[in-house]
């Protein structure tokens, strides 16, 4: 069953109430900003084009600072995952959200479907292929894995005003290779072909190029078909691994 988050003024999912989240949260706002770079920090918001400020620590650096955060805590259940997700969004820095992510990467499996909404939230604040396209694949795709019926889901997702939310529904699927729905695939494709924003065009291109190295001639087939409505760089990725 899903977890009930307590409601904000602005109609978003606040943080549950977690003492797991609790030690996290306290362990990570003394350890990442003690190995604080101003100036790699600058140079990612930069990088970044301003969506967040930085601390500056690179991936392995903050990695294993993350690895001394966790050390000794217990497996977490759905509650503290949204905690722990949901807090670190409220941080301003890039890199708590970054921990959030790998951390919902890692207990994937300990989340039901009414997780969705929440990463739905996730998705939604503060988005850039960083974290979307991370939360898109490994965690939205793991949760539709193990609940087909949030297919359905994705079905609305596809058609939202958001384009991080679209762009999730079209890279949700990247890792299912052969239990990849097609018939979704292609539909959610052909119908967002049209779509004017480089990041739901790219997106496109990017899941029909991860489908053609399990099925390379049904992608072709639907390159072929839909070539007049996709865009020349939605082409370009379908096709960059396997041509014509």
């Amino acid at each position: 069953m899903g977890v009930t988050a307590a409601g904000t003024s602005d109609g978003r999912s606040g943080p549950p109430h977690s003492v797991l989240a609790d030690t996290l949260l306290e362990r990570l706002t003394v350890s990442y900003p003690a190995a604080a770079d101003p100036e790699r920090a600058a140079t990612a918001r930069a990088y970044m084009k301003d969506i967040a400020p930085f601390l500056g620590l690179t991936t392995p650096d903050r990695r294993a600072l993350s690895r001394t955060v966790l050390r000794g805590t217990p497996p977490p259940d759905e509650a503290d995952c949204t905690a722990v997700a949901l807090r670190c969004w409220r941080l301003p820095e890039r890199e708590y959200q970054y921990f959030a992510v790998d951390y919902l990467r890692r207990h994937v499996r300990r989340l039901s479907s009414g997780f969705l909404p929440v990463t739905r939230q996730l998705v939604s604040t503060a988005p850039w292929w960083d974290t979307v396209d991370l939360l898109a694949a490994h965690v939205v795709g793991g949760l539709v894995t193990a609940d087909p019926k949030l297919r359905t889901d994705m079905d609305r997702w596809i058609e939202d005003e958001d384009l991080w939310v679209v762009r999730t529904a079209l890279l949700h699927q990247l890792r299912h290779k052969d239990a990849t729905d097609t018939e979704r695939l292609f539909a959610y494709c052909a119908r967002q072909s049209g779509h004017p924003d480089f990041f739901v065009r790219k997106a496109i291109g990017w899941s029909l190029r991860e489908y053609a190295k399990t099925d390379p001639d049904a992608v072709r087939e639907f390159v072929a078909r839909e070539r007049d409505r996709l865009s020349p760089l939605s082409v370009r990725e379908a096709l960059k691994n396997i041509g014509p």
